[in-house]
């Protein structure tokens, strides 16, 4: 008896679901992040950018796909716009993340200076934008000099030493106990500008720090150099004003805060008496747009 194998017809292929990502999808979504780690780059100054964001915004699929891409990165995206580009910042434990105590090491060879560094980072960002109108306001460009920036801290540590006084604190702690000082008295006690023979500041003096901070803002596409007054001129930036919006509710940026700064807009610090009530303890290793150590 013969048997004869019993044949089905063959599936029929399923076809992609209308609207479904295809590979150029993906890789034009890779695309637009990558423009956006280029803080330096502006759409209007890109074809291709711009074609890439007004798809974002016109496309939701698109937009769904490229904001994937991006937290697959570790990336958190805080805008998308004509202004700011794709503007994206580093989540925790992203490869693109900079912590402050990596930022200090390459700036000095003392790894106690991550706490200057951050409190530099912390100053700028409150002297950027002192109101939180002014973080609102799209249109709103803040302003800083290095010497000011210098200035203002400074004015807060007299500020935090007087309240310690007055308080009965230490505020001279053995030197060997460095772990006693908080960053203002460091800051309080560190030379404004060193002394060099040709008369240039060091990078170790209170003016380098502020200034290695500006200068990484600005190379970040945060800050862009106006001018070389008092230090060094500066302008904030969309991206900075993003940047400091999303880390606004850092503890360490509203303790600065409340010690009431006055709004300024030629980066000339000037501080307001603070209530009696504020606990005024600065966050030493806290700082824009870094995370912890």
């Amino acid at each position: 008896m013969t048997e004869y194998a019993e044949w089905s017809e063959p599936e029929p292929a399923v076809a992609p679901a209308s609207g479904a990502a295809t590979p150029a999808d993906a890789a034009d979504a890779a695309r637009l992040v990558a423009f956006g780690l280029q803080p330096k780059l502006q759409p209007a100054r890109d074809q291709e950018y711009a074609d890439l964001l007004r798809r974002y915004r016109e496309d939701p699929p698109f937009a769904r796909l490229a904001d994937a891409v991006a937290t697959g990165l570790g990336l958190i995206v805080l805008e998308v716009s004509p202004r700011a580009g794709m503007a994206v910042t580093a989540a925790e434990g992203s490869v693109f993340a900079v912590r402050m105590g990596d930022y200090a090491r390459r700036t000095s060879a003392d790894g106690g200076d991550r706490f200057l560094h951050g409190l530099a980072h912390l100053a700028v960002a409150v002297m950027a934008f002192p109101r939180p109108e002014d973080l609102a306001d799209d249109g709103y460009i803040g302003r800083v000099t290095v010497n000011g920036v210098d200035a203002f801290v400074r004015q807060i540590c007299h500020r935090l030493e007087e309240r310690a006084a007055e308080q009965g604190e230490n505020t001279d702690p053995a030197s060997d106990a460095p772990g006693l000082e908080t960053a203002w008295r460091i800051w309080a006690r560190r030379s404004a500008t060193g002394a060099t023979k040709d008369a240039r500041r060091l990078a170790g003096s209170t003016t380098g720090i502020v200034a290695k901070a500006v200068t990484f803002l600005t190379d970040s596409g945060f800050l862009q150099r106006t001018g070389d007054d008092n230090g060094g001129t500066y302008r904030t930036t969309a991206r900075y004003q993003l940047q400091v919006r999303d880390l606004a509710g850092s503890a360490a940026l509203a303790e600065l805060l409340e010690l009431g700064v006055v709004p300024v807009t030629d980066g000339t610090p000037t501080l307001l008496p603070a209530d009696s009530g504020e606990d005024l303890d600065l966050v030493a290793d806290a700082g824009l747009p870094f995370h912890s150590l």
